[in-house]
C-alpha cells in the first residue's frame, strides 16, 4: 500500500489500524531497516493478535507493569532494537528509554554496517540521542550467528534488557549469562515468552507505551515498592491466561477493542 493509498482510507476502516502498521513495515524494507524476512514474522504476529483479539488481556498489562519495575530496578537497563521494532516504535522506544534511563541498543540477525547504521539513523531521527550497537565488540556465548554481536558497554554489560520480537536462542542465551529478559511477544508458547522473567504477550505497539506509562506511574517508588511489584508477577500465570485466549477465545472483543497489529522480528 503507498503514502497516497493509506492517506485515502479512511479511519472507519475495520483494519485501518492493521493496514496502517504493515505500511509501517513495507516502509522499513524500502529504508534499509527492516528485513525481507520481517514482512513474514509480521504476518505470523498478526494471526497471534487476531486470535487474542486484538487486545491487552489483563495478564500482560500486569506483565507490563512488572517490566517497568524491573527496569527502574535495574543497574543498567538496556532495550534492544531490531528492524521490525525500528519501523513500527521508534518513538516509544526513545520514550521509554528516558523515563527509565535506559541504553538503546540495536541487535540485528541480518546484520550489516549498511543497516546498522541506517536503523541508528532512523532511531536519531525519532529523537534518541546515543544509539548503541555499532562498536560490536563483545559477544553473547553460545550463538554461532550475528545476533551474538553486541557492545561492551551495552548489553554486555546489562542486568536488564528488554528484548521486543526477540529470537529464542538469543533469549535463551541471554538468560545463560544471567540477565534479566523483559520480552514482548505475541505467541505464549516461543522459546523467548517461556525463557523470559517477564512474557509481555502483547502486540508491541500497545506493550511499549503501555510499559512507558506504568514506568511513569512507578517513578518515584521506594525498591521496596517496586521489588514487590516484580515479586507480585507469575509469568506462568500470564502465559496460561494468553494461551487460554488464543484456545478459547470468542475474538468478540475485536469489536470493542480494535488496535494495531505487528509481526515478531
Amino acid at each position: 500500500m503507498s503514502d497516497a493509498e493509506l492517506s485515502e482510507l479512511p479511519e472507519s476502516h475495520p483494519r485501518y489500524l492493521s493496514l496502517r502498521t504493515r505500511h509501517r513495515i513495507e516502509e522499513g524494507v524500502e529504508k534499509g531497516i527492516t528485513s525481507k524476512q520481517g514482512l513474514i514474522a509480521e504476518g505470523r504476529g498478526e494471526a497471534f493478535d487476531y486470535l487474542l483479539g486484538e487486545r491487552t488481556l489483563p495478564t500482560a498489562d500486569d506483565a507490563a507493569r512488572a517490566a517497568a519495575a524491573h527496569l527502574h530496578l535495574a543497574r543498567h537497563p538496556v532495550i534492544s532494537v531490531n528492524g521490525n521494532v525500528a519501523a513500527l516504535v521508534p518513538e516509544d522506544v526513545v520514550a521509554l528509554a528516558e523515563v527509565v534511563d535506559a541504553d538503546i541498543e540495536v541487535n540485528l540477525f541480518n546484520r550489516t554496517d549498511e543497516r546498522m547504521r541506517a536503523i541508528v539513523e532512523h532511531l536519531r531521527e525519532h529523537g534518541a540521542e546515543d544509539v548503541k550497537g555499532l562498536a560490536g565488540d563483545a559477544r553473547i556465548p553460545g550463538l554461532d550467528h550475528k545476533r551474538a554481536v553486541v557492545d561492551a558497554d551495552g548489553i554486555g554489560d546489562a542486568d536488564v534488557v528488554l528484548v521486543p520480537l526477540e529470537d529464542g536462542d538469543r533469549a535463551e542465551a541471554l538468560a545463560a549469562v544471567g540477565k534479566t529478559e523483559l520480552v514482548v511477544d505475541l505467541n505464549p508458547l516461543s522459546r523467548s515468552a517461556r525463557t523470559a522473567a517477564v512474557p509481555i504477550v502483547d502486540n508491541i505497539v500497545r506493550a511499549l507505551p503501555n510499559i512507558t506509562g506504568h514506568a511513569r506511574d512507578l517513578s518515584g517508588r521506594s525498591r521496596e515498592e517496586l521489588q514487590a511489584v516484580v515479586d507480585g508477577f507469575e509469568p506462568a500465570t500470564a502465559l496460561e491466561a494468553a494461551e487460554s485466549a488464543i484456545r478459547g477465545g470468542t475474538l468478540d472483543s475485536r469489536a470493542e477493542a480494535p488496535a494495531e497489529t505487528n509481526g515478531e522480528r
